[in-house]
């Protein structure tokens, strides 16, 4: 979701800032780059060991979902290119797809609402015990929609849903958006959503 499907990142990076601004430190890019497609509790571990002023990791969490909550129902959370267009052609087509997002549920559905998209299936970190780059999110996506993994294609873009994608059995195409993804074969790697299209998803499935 966070980098592929929206632009949230800008707003993540705004959310982390103020809660290490509260906890008395400083966030830079760097920061959030090395956080990207982690889970909640990676990002939180992350904070509470950088703090200078005592918090709980309870804390901190509340602060960054209510933060991030806030923030997708007062700003714009722009589709990135190709992704609205790829949806549309993908539901034309009957073609079960499911979402999967290491957020919180109640980030992942505002931001679904604040955009006017829907899913068939959504796995979200409620949803499992161990996050990505585990397998588990995708393995249960897949089954949610009643696939078999090695005929999905997975869309990532950050490291740590590549490892979780590819470790589930999926096809892979990466579409890295802050931190890089390097292309290997059975692994391509595009600029944007704008160059992937129901052929292209039908060919990696054949390919694999």
């Amino acid at each position: 979701m966070d980098g592929l499907l929206v632009d949230t990142e800008p707003l993540w990076f705004e959310a982390e800032s103020a809660v290490m601004a509260r906890l008395g430190g400083r966030w830079g890019e760097a920061d959030q780059q090395a956080l990207v497609g982690g889970s909640l509790q990676r990002t939180v571990d992350y904070l509470v060991a950088r703090a200078v002023r005592p918090a709980s990791a309870a804390e901190v969490a509340a602060w960054l979902v209510s933060g991030m909550r806030e923030l997708v129902a007062a700003r714009d959370v722009p589709m990135l290119p190709g992704a609205g267009e790829l949806l549309a052609e993908v539901t034309l087509a009957g073609i079960p797809h499911a979402l999967v997002t290491s957020s919180e549920r109640e980030i992942m559905d505002a931001v679904i609402a604040r955009i006017g998209v829907s899913f068939r299936v959504t796995v979200c970190a409620d949803d499992v015990l161990r996050a990505k780059p585990d397998p588990e999110p995708y393995l249960l996506a897949a089954a949610r929609l009643g696939a078999d993994p090695a005929r999905c294609v997975a869309l990532e873009d950050s490291p740590n849903g590549v490892a979780a994608a590819e470790a589930a059995g999926c096809r892979l195409i990466a579409v890295p958006s802050l931190a890089p993804v390097a292309a290997q074969a059975g692994r391509p790697v595009v600029s944007s959503l704008g160059q992937v299209d129901l052929a292209r998803l039908r060919a990696a499935v054949a390919a694999g």
